[in-house]
């Protein structure tokens, strides 16, 4: 299968990552809208020609961490893995690589 790099935006795995407050310590809600600002200027090439990165803040806890979409089409763990199995990366690493630059960021972002 040849696939034309980059996507073209309604093509591109839209992945929805939704920040607790309380990971920015104890006045986290003061500062979450900005940090979710910075985190994804931060990880807006991360695999780019493919995804589309949303980072929010997660206010209703009973809304996903994470979430995938492509054609604005929720997908479920299954079909977000294989629609990744296609560029050469498999879900569980792509999810942790996302948690570690996450952590990465929120440190960056309190100065340390």
């Amino acid at each position: 299968m040849s696939l034309d790099l980059p996507l073209p935006l309604y093509k591109k795995l839209t992945v929805t990552f939704r920040v607790e407050p309380g990971c920015l310590g104890p006045d986290g809600i003061d500062h979450i809208e900005k940090f979710c600002k910075f985190a994804k200027k931060e990880v807006a090439e991360l695999d780019s020609d493919f995804v589309r990165w949303v980072i929010t803040p997660r206010y209703d806890k009973s809304l996903p961490e994470t979430e995938y979409k492509t054609n604005n089409k929720r997908l479920d763990y299954d079909k977000a893995e294989k629609y990744l199995t296609i560029f050469g990366k498999e879900l569980d690493d792509f999810e942790e690589h996302l948690q570690d630059k996450l952590s990465i960021l929120i440190d960056e972002f309190h100065g340390r």
